[in-house]
């Protein structure tokens, strides 16, 4: 019974962020990736500084590490890497379905996986390399248009691009793990939020529709504060091993739920694709016991 309320935190996190890519996808229609990339991460930014300034009033903010000079260069990147990362996911999901691009969402796992290789020296198990083959065949099944010229999707090209962008981010939070994650969401949501935003202006891209503005600030805080919140809730009880294999589903709730709100029919390529990523994600959270 004690670990009943951190997984449902782990199953809310996977649920909440499920909702990126339907939502964002209908929000697109009255919004530019990068302003729609702005809010959502101003929106995780606000939500979190209530959801801080609640606790402090109630006496139930915990004591936590605050930041420090030693962490500067890994949260500037982090800031950094989270204007790419949304701005290139938004980007492509105006090129590709909302439901390919949740499936795509799990090479996250490969980019984190080969740059923490590559850059961190962490070793990867044979079971975890069985994984990452599983899910990059499966993001190659989802981003080939034509199969007889082998086209390539712009759309999955770009939702791949901020994988890659997030898989760097997620080696840089990784060195912000012992700090404290209010602190480090309301960071990541009004740094990258804002500069999101300059983009936008740079770009003449800046759009007063309020109804939309409004409506991304809130899925912002559901998608990227709340969710992180619940996430590093269950992380704590659960270990890293189980909450990775609970969220580990949300790629797939997503895929679901897109298909459901636009009323799509699968085809063949994306159901085999389906298969394969659901075998990769097996095999990458069952990689380590905890």
């Amino acid at each position: 019974m004690k670990q009943t309320k951190p997984i449902l935190f782990a199953v809310l996190a996977a649920a909440l962020y499920a909702l990126n890519s339907p939502f964002s996808k209908i929000l697109l229609t009255g919004l530019s990736p990068t302003m729609l990339a702005a809010l959502l991460y101003l929106g995780a930014g606000l939500g979190m500084l209530a959801v801080g300034f609640l606790q402090k009033r109630a006496g139930t903010a915990g004591k936590e590490k605050p930041l420090t000079k030693k962490e500067l260069p890994y949260t500037v990147g982090m800031v950094v890497l989270d204007i790419m990362a949304p701005i290139s996911l938004m980007s492509g999901l105006m090129m590709t379905t909302a439901a390919n691009a949740s499936l795509l969402n799990n090479f996250e796992i490969v980019a984190t996986s080969l740059i923490a290789l590559f850059l961190f020296r962490e070793k990867i198990s044979k079971r975890l390399w069985l994984g990452i083959a599983f899910v990059t065949v499966a993001s190659i099944l989802l981003s080939v248009e034509d199969y007889s010229s082998f086209s390539f999707s712009a759309g999955s090209f770009f939702v791949l691009l901020a994988c890659v962008f997030w898989g760097f981010e997620n080696n840089c939070t990784r060195k912000l793990s012992s700090k404290n994650p209010l602190e480090i969401v309301v960071i990541k949501g009004f740094g990258s939020g804002t500069g999101s935003l300059v983009i936008a202006a740079a770009l003449g891209e800046f759009c007063a529709n309020l109804p939309y503005m409004l409506l991304a600030l809130l899925l912002g805080f559901f998608t990227y504060g709340l969710s992180i919140l619940f996430y590093i809730y269950a992380q704590r009880y659960l270990g890293a091993a189980k909450t990775s294999a609970y969220y580990a589903v949300s790629p797939f709730m997503g895929a679901v739920l897109s298909l459901a709100i636009f009323r799509q029919i699968p085809s063949i390529s994306f159901l085999t694709a389906l298969f394969v990523m659901a075998l990769g994600t097996y095999f990458v959270s069952t990689d380590h016991k905890s």
